[in-house]
């Protein structure tokens, strides 16, 4: 198994495709940043309007805390969709090239030889994740500084400096346990389809309608509580006044058991069907 590992941790870092896939999640990065550089003041200004005549602001709201609060939303959609290509492509290549029927001609076991790749897949996933906090965290401090946080979640809520850095963490901490649930599924994706073309677009797919029917709202508690497209936003319950944290652990865990589920149906379909 610890072959399999590393074997599998040799190749992903060896395709060039990876890098291409890092280097567009930074590109993203710069985006905000430039757009918030130069805009960024219209638009917060835009956002307090009505309350500037009511209320004296002091100090620089256009800060690294916000910015990040502004990555954030963009990446938590971005990112995924990132991360299920590149991890696509890391099984159904092999179906593609023929290497995954030359490696089953080994005395290799086909549970072992699929778990090595969720493993891998998860570590490279929390890897990413945290080189993009890094950066996050780095770049937006060093050009706007520090500063208090306001975020608009139905009411307009203020954060102090480094309350605001806390929940920011503990935010890109729950985004990473949704990007290994979005990675396991394109892996279990590629197990399932095996077409790299096919895979993309269920993935994409899967995706979109995930974005979707996270905003619908429904009065139903199965719907709300337990179904994985509302457990996905929950990085977004840190920033209220009175953080849920038993609903954030509930949704933690639950999203944890869609994971393991998921792994798990890809594990039995690809032991049981024939790779040829």
């Amino acid at each position: 198994m610890r072959n399999l590992l590393a074997v599998e941790i040799f190749k992903l870092i060896r395709q060039s495709k990876t890098y291409y896939g890092l280097f567009a999640i930074f590109f993203i990065e710069l985006l905000v940043v430039v757009a918030a550089y130069f805009q960024g003041n219209d638009i917060l200004d835009l956002l307090l309007s009505n309350l500037k005549d009511s209320f004296y602001f002091e100090g620089n709201l256009l800060n690294g805390n916000l910015i990040i609060y502004l990555l954030l939303n963009m990446l938590w959609f971005h990112l995924p969709l990132i991360l299920m290509i590149l991890v696509a492509g890391t099984l159904t290549s092999e179906f593609k090239d023929g290497t995954l029927q030359s490696v089953m001609l080994q005395p290799i076991s086909k549970w072992k030889f699929i778990l090595s790749k969720y493993c891998v897949v998860i570590l490279f996933t929390l890897i990413t994740v945290l080189a993009t906090a890094i950066t996050c965290f780095g770049v937006a401090y060093f050009i706007f500084g520090h500063g208090d946080l306001v975020v608009y979640l139905g009411t307009l809520n203020f954060i102090e400096s480094s309350l605001a850095q806390e929940k920011l963490i503990y935010a890109f901490l729950f985004g990473a346990l949704s990007m290994v649930f979005f990675s396991v599924v394109s892996l279990t994706l590629a197990v399932i389809l095996r077409e790299s073309t096919k895979t993309w677009i269920v993935a994409a797919l899967f995706l979109i309608l995930n974005n979707v029917l996270m905003k619908f709202e429904l009065n139903n508690n199965f719907y709300n509580h337990w179904f994985f497209p509302k457990l996905n936003n929950s990085w977004q319950l840190f920033f209220y006044t009175e953080v849920p944290t038993g609903l954030i652990v509930h949704n933690a865990l639950v999203l944890v058991g869609y994971t393991v589920l998921f792994m798990l149906v890809g594990l039995m379909l690809f032991v049981k069907r024939d790779i040829g």
